[in-house]
């Protein structure tokens, strides 16, 4: 039977007693495991910081987010340009002033057959015909409670004192889109031009005031209008339609 040898000791010679021996060889193995463990753990480590992925395009090592070095914080696109604002209206723009000039109002929409005292001149909303005015430009008055229907649609109504000059009235009509506007005299209008959307109006002394295209852009289909972007077309044709 081949007995287990005894580790070597430099303090004594002195024989183990067998208990002594199984303690030294059991201390020996533990010790040589825990180095084999250390070695594997030190390897796991070293070969983790070899196979870490890079740092993505934009980003700095190390952070959580994404890199704002460098991040366009103007607005602008990859070409450099600013974004388009649809529609976009200074009064629309933060810290921009408002159209000068500019009249709100709080009247509600509602269909009615007869005939409508408004309180303003051109009226900006209230009760109105169910049939809408077809859009377009007259050269003669038109009926309000028409009118008004195609606000609520959201027509931008040009109207004009009828004693305007004729290069005024052409000029004016070239200053507005399409579709969705009106364009026609008023009698007793009180200014040369008004401009009226649901709830909202700018007295003009001009048809070459400059917020003229503004006010189109921005109330034209525009946020007060009950209904925006419903026909404005295949209803009445008022007389005097020109265009």
């Amino acid at each position: 039977m081949l007995k287990t040898p005894v580790p070597a000791d430099d303090t004594t010679d002195a024989p183990r007693s067998p208990r002594e021996v199984k303690r030294l060889v059991w201390n020996r193995r533990f010790g040589l495991a825990l180095g084999v463990l250390a070695a594997v753990a030190v390897s796991a480590l070293l070969l983790s910081s070899v196979l870490a992925p890079a740092s993505a395009p934009g980003e700095s090592a190390g952070t959580t987010g994404a890199d704002t070095t460098g991040a366009d914080t103007t607005g602008a696109g990859a070409t450099g340009a600013a974004p388009a604002t649809p529609n976009a209206m200074p009064a629309a723009t933060p810290g921009a002033a408002p159209i000068a000039g500019l009249e709100t109002f709080a009247n509600e929409p509602s269909h009615v057959t007869t005939s409508v005292a408004y309180p303003q001149t051109p009226p900006t909303g209230g009760p109105h015909s169910p049939v809408w005015l077809d859009c377009g430009a007259y050269d003669r008055p038109v009926p309000n409670e028409n009118a008004v229907h195609s606000l609520e649609h959201g027509a931008v109504w040009a109207t004009y004192d009828p004693a305007l000059a004729p290069a005024e009235v052409s000029a004016l009509r070239a200053a507005l889109p399409g579709d969705h506007v009106l364009v026609s005299p008023y009698p007793g209008l009180g200014s040369p031009v008004v401009l009226t959307a649901w709830n909202v109006q700018l007295r003009l002394d001009s048809a070459a005031d400059p917020r003229i295209p503004a006010f189109a852009a921005y109330y034209r289909n525009g946020p007060t209008a009950p209904e925006p972007g419903e026909s404005c077309s295949g209803a009445l044709d008022a007389p005097g339609k020109v265009g």
